[in-house]
């Protein structure tokens, strides 16, 4: 981040059982100054979690009303319960020079790509197949029926791979981070986002 610069909107996702979550969580740790876009959703919170900080609970007539006024990036019905990004969260961090990382699903992230063409969309992927289908079968919590939707769900996802500007290896938390920051890094100094400094000169 540079001071007096509007922040990047990083987009991070990719299929099921990439490690989205657990990279998010490792790099929110390493990069403090980054922000992490919370969700708006009509679901009731579950223990522990809070309004603005999890999650912006809403009631269904809330965030129909948000849709009708164009006041969310992307929104998706999931089980009959809505969730969707606030676009004034998104838009008052980047205001603030603040980059901003959105954790989404595909369907999600192609959303924000035709409302935010200048974000920087990045597709996390398992070194492998083989460790794809070890991290799916890892939770412990899958039958064949859903594992094979599942696996057969990320194989698809992984054909969107090509719509994303930057692929990211998720081999170990640690690397797949720092792969990140260095994009993040690279954004800052691409040309196009530094155009002003031709004025100066």
């Amino acid at each position: 981040m540079t001071v007096g610069k509007r922040g990047i909107l990083f987009v991070l996702s990719g299929p099921s059982g990439a490690g989205k979550g657990t990279v998010c969580q490792a790099l929110m740790a390493r990069q403090p100054a980054l922000s992490l876009s919370v969700s708006a959703t009509t679901r009731l919170p579950r223990e522990g979690e809070q309004h603005g900080v999890n999650y912006f609970f809403k009631s269904t007539e809330e965030f129909r009303t948000m849709i009708a006024n164009n006041q969310l990036l992307e929104w998706a019905e999931v089980y009959g319960k809505f969730y969707g990004t606030p676009r004034s969260f998104v838009e008052d961090r980047l205001e603030q020079g603040i980059d901003v990382l959105l954790e989404i699903d595909i369907q999600g992230a192609m959303q924000v790509r035709c409302t935010y063409p200048d974000g920087v969309f990045l597709f996390l992927i398992p070194p492998s197949a083989t460790e794809l289908r070890s991290r799916i079968l890892g939770r412990g919590s899958e039958t064949d029926e859903s594992f094979q939707r599942r696996f057969g769900a990320a194989r698809h996802e992984l054909q969107q791979m090509k719509e994303y500007n930057y692929v990211v290896v998720n081999d170990v938390v640690v690397s797949a981070c720092a792969r990140i920051e260095a994009i993040i890094q690279a954004e800052h100094c691409s040309v196009h986002r530094n155009l002003e400094l031709l004025n100066e000169w």
